[in-house]
């Protein structure tokens, strides 16, 4: 499973209209509207890199508004439960 975070830049107007349109593409679990450089950030799990074509260039970024995207692939996920049980990412 691959997980990327796709952060968008869309026009002002239509930041909520595009967060729900994002919302119901296929292979997105989750979409915050954010503040900072990005207006939308959305959390997609795809079950193979290529997927990502379809999601993104071929998805997020051909809905009207949007202005530019930026997606960022997780290489490994950590959690709380991670952290409790010890596991070691590198910071001690």
């Amino acid at each position: 499973m691959v997980t990327a975070f796709v952060f968008i830049t869309c026009e002002p107007q239509r930041i909520s209209d595009i967060a729900q349109e994002v919302a119901e593409l296929p292979n997105v679990a989750e979409v915050y509207s954010v503040t900072g450089d990005y207006d939308i950030i959305a959390v997609l799990r795809v079950n193979a890199y290529e997927s990502l074509d379809e999601a993104v260039p071929g998805g997020i970024a051909r809905i009207p508004g949007v202005r530019h995207t930026t997606t960022v692939l997780a290489f490994r996920r950590y959690s709380r439960r991670d952290l409790e049980a010890g596991f070691d990412i590198g910071l001690s």
